[in-house]
């Protein structure tokens, strides 16, 4: 008895030793440089988004924080650049939306694959994309609401088109076809290479109608493009007026976009859960917050949360990839 006992004692010592050094381990990290990896060009929501963090965390951590753009193939040579490094947790991928939950879909052979090769580690900031008609436009001009849209979809099957950002799959794309397949409507898919070029295409009534993001603001203000609904399943701060598309009987509809921040899997837990918490303190920082804030809402979702929500998005594109029988890419 005495011998179990002085075993348990033996045990429950060596437990705390290794709960301690694991802790203490912990608490190294960082003890060097952390790299971002973002995969657009400087300029852009994800990079600003990245920019600012970096500032932050360089002061939260006490490590420098850089900001490295590899740009090319929607992101993808940012993801292998993180592949490349060390499963350590010091080069952060920080991700759009569209790389994470629909390029691989889009792929024969995906280069990477999220689930696998990837941790969450929050989702930062979060965007609609607006839909929008024009008001010069005789066929849409009377449009004002989501139900004047649908019901004029709805009489001229095949005929309404709309504009679309990027080869065919595009988050905007999608968006239109998850419409389709919610009120029963048929759409054309008019391809741009920008959410720009899509944009003069509904004013110079080329399209009928596009999903554009919130940086056609100042065309809204202006009164030469009209919103009617937002994708996001909460209306927009600075729309306020303007209902969700999710509010209006679709419900569940939500084809946001937005910025998250993602390490290589294999790195320690602790180490996804301290640069979470320094993550959500920019949204506790009231510099650091004002800046955020014109990219997107500040959601701040743990590891956890951010893996739920991805692999709720990427079954709903998958499933409408398939649907709209888009063409996979070698």
């Amino acid at each position: 008895m005495k011998m179990n006992v002085r075993s348990f004692i033996r045990m429950l010592c060596a437990t705390t030793l290794l709960l301690s050094v694991s802790v203490a381990m912990a608490q190294l990290y960082p003890t060097k440089p952390i790299r971002f990896i973002v995969g657009f060009a400087p300029g852009g929501s994800v990079d600003a988004v990245a920019r600012i963090l970096a500032v932050h965390l360089t002061k939260k951590l006490g490590q420098p924080v850089t900001v490295e753009n590899r740009t090319g193939a929607n992101g993808v040579l940012s993801a292998q650049e993180v592949l490349r490094a060390p499963a350590d947790g010091y080069t952060v991928l920080i991700s759009n939306a569209s790389m994470i939950t629909v390029t691989p879909l889009l792929a024969r052979k995906p280069l990477y694959d999220v689930e696998k090769d990837f941790t969450p580690v929050s989702l930062i900031a979060s965007f609609p994309f607006i839909l929008m008609v024009s008001p010069d436009n005789a066929k849409t001009g009377s449009i004002a609401t989501l139900a004047d849209f649908i019901a004029l979809a709805k009489s001229k099957p095949g005929e309404l088109t709309y504009g679309s950002n990027g080869g065919p799959g595009n988050l905007a794309h999608l968006s239109f076809e998850l419409l389709d397949r919610m009120a029963g409507t048929k759409m054309v898919n008019v391809p741009f290479r920008g959410a720009a070029e899509a944009q003069m295409a509904l004013l110079s009534k080329t399209v009928d109608a596009t999903f554009d993001n919130p940086s056609a603001m100042p065309q809204i203000i202006a009164g030469k493009m009209r919103p009617i609904a937002v994708s996001s399943q909460r209306r927009w701060r600075d729309l306020p007026n303007v209902p969700s598309i999710s509010e209006l009987g679709y419900k569940g509809y939500d084809t946001s976009a937005w910025a998250g921040a993602f390490i290589r899997s294999g790195a320690p837990a602790e180490t996804a859960r301290i640069l979470y918490d320094a993550i959500r303190s920019a949204a506790d920082d009231a510099p650091t917050r004002a800046q955020l804030l014109p990219h997107g809402e500040l959601l701040m979702l743990s590891p956890q949360e951010f893996a739920a929500r991805i692999k709720t998005e990427t079954a709903t594109y998958a499933d409408l990839i398939k649907r709209a029988k888009i063409e996979l890419q070698d």
